[in-house]
């Protein structure tokens, strides 16, 4: 199936973005309904150290344990829905791990369902093994087999009950790496912008074959591997290995990757640890699920606040299942993110969401150059930059990550934004950089093929069809 490029926006300003509506509301699920005028809390985690040994042990941590503590406090403090988020471990890329922790999750989320009247479902994230030096895709020749591993777990997920299915792809990964050492924009522009949105297409496009087979919700994706390792990188005011205008811009270029998914069929919601989310938002009217503020178990950001302002789900990122004084972990974070939910829901009940989103947005709009890209308002230029030249993904990605690099230009030449020196100066090299690149798609390749090949030695053309 081939992907239908997303060419004009579905807001036809930023100012209708606001969190727990989009254009395009989905129900699935046991009663969930996403961006239908309410947010939705989904918790995520990890199982304990140990627990992996074998599938009667793994279905138990997940199900008996997990998935039982979650539902239990959701239904406790009278939060209407609730979804769970699986991000498989690398075990569960064998059928018999996984399979008991699908089917278990399903049924446990009926049984509640039917009992307590809670709305619930589960996101099933598989894992994306695949490596450079092995190969990117089935039958090219690595020991492990981790392509053929990819699209056996989307099999196997929504066979067994997903009702979502996700994933965090690495199509471009050994490029973004170096880039993101290097400082080097071009690279992380060739390995996320344009290598990575190839791989999207060539993967999305059998996930949702896959998806539509088996009746199963085709969320999403993000750039985890790219965009996410640039922001961690770039830390915060103590930090200073990568300056966080050059992070800002990879986020910009990111979005435009992450747009393949929904541009191949995927109706979101989309996954939460894409920070782009109000920039594919903005283009395609899709639910948005974000991470923030209440992830702080798993990391910290400069945007906790702002990232809320248009989500439809609201996550906690991921927390290891363990005891707190409160409860289990994933009890604690449940009512971390559930109330924080009701806190926006009650808004939109009051008609208050966009004074709640502003407050929101406002809160973190110049703590960073990456919350300030990220602004609604902002995302929405960047969204803008990208429809106009949504037919070619080297030219939106470019487009991309320029406009997010003005926009921080601009505000720091009017005094909103404050920045060092040296992230004044990595801005100015960035602009320079992106503007000095060929505006023909043949041309760059060729110039970026024969630069990289001898900087990245894990690079290799095959991997992307090429």
């Amino acid at each position: 199936m081939a992907a239908t490029r997303c060419t004009k926006m579905a807001y036809s300003s930023a100012d209708e973005m606001v969190f727990g509506t989009s254009k395009f509301p989905i129900s699935y699920g046991f009663g969930i309904k996403v961006g239908a005028g309410r947010v939705i809390p989904e918790i995520n985690y990890g199982p304990r150290p140990g627990k992996e040994k074998d599938p009667e042990t793994l279905r138990k941590e997940y199900v008996d344990y997990i998935s039982k503590d979650v539902l239990n406090r959701a239904v406790t403090v009278g939060f209407p829905d609730v979804q769970l988020e699986t991000e498989w471990i690398s075990q569960m890329g064998n059928p018999k791990m996984a399979t008991p922790v699908v089917e278990g999750q399903k049924a446990i989320c009926e049984k509640f369902h039917e009992e307590y009247g809670i709305n619930c479902a589960v996101r099933q994230t598989i894992p994306d093994q695949r490596e450079a030096e092995e190969g990117y895709r089935p039958g090219m020749g690595g020991k492990h087999a981790y392509p053929e591993a990819l699209f056996n777990c989307a099999e196997i997920a929504c066979e067994n009950g997903a009702d979502i299915l996700s994933c965090e792809t690495l199509g471009g990964k050994e490029l973004a790496d170096y880039a993101v050492t290097n400082g080097d924009i071009t690279a992380f522009l060739f390995g996320v912008g344009y290598l990575g949105s190839i791989d999207m297409e060539y993967v999305w496009s059998q996930f949702i074959d896959i998806c539509k087979k088996n009746k199963v919700v085709a969320g999403g994706d993000t750039n985890c591997s790219g965009a996410n390792t640039s922001m961690f990188m770039a830390g915060g005011y103590l930090d200073n290995d990568v300056q966080r205008t050059f992070s800002a811009v990879t986020r910009a270029i990111s979005a435009a990757r992450t747009l393949v998914a929904p541009e191949c069929g995927a109706t979101g919601p989309d996954k939460d640890c894409g920070y782009e989310g109000p920039i594919v938002k903005a283009i395609t009217g899709k639910p948005a699920a974000q991470e923030g503020k209440n992830c702080q178990c798993a990391h910290c950001d400069l945007q906790g606040n702002l990232i809320a302002q248009c989500c439809d789900l609201w996550s906690n990122e991921s927390v290891e299942y363990h005891p707190e004084f409160g409860g289990t972990s994933v009890q604690c974070w449940l009512g971390s993110i559930g109330y924080e939910a009701s806190l926006m829901n009650t808004a939109i009940q009051c008609g208050q969401e966009k004074t709640l989103r502003d407050l929101y947005m406002i809160s973190d709009r110049a703590r960073g150059p990456e919350g300030y890209i990220l602004a609604y308002d902002n995302a929405y230029k960047i969204g803008q930059a990208i429809a106009e030249n949504g037919n070619n993904i080297y030219l939106r990605a470019r487009a991309a990550g320029l406009t997010a690099a003005k926009i921080i230009k601009n505000g720091y030449d009017t005094k909103e934004l404050a920045l060092t020196n040296k992230q004044l100066e990595v801005l100015n090299v960035i602009i320079k950089d992106l503007e000095a690149l060929p505006d023909d798609e043949g041309k760059f390749f060729d110039y970026a093929d024969k630069k990289y090949k001898d900087l990245v030695p894990l690079y290799d053309p095959k991997n992307y069809g090429l």
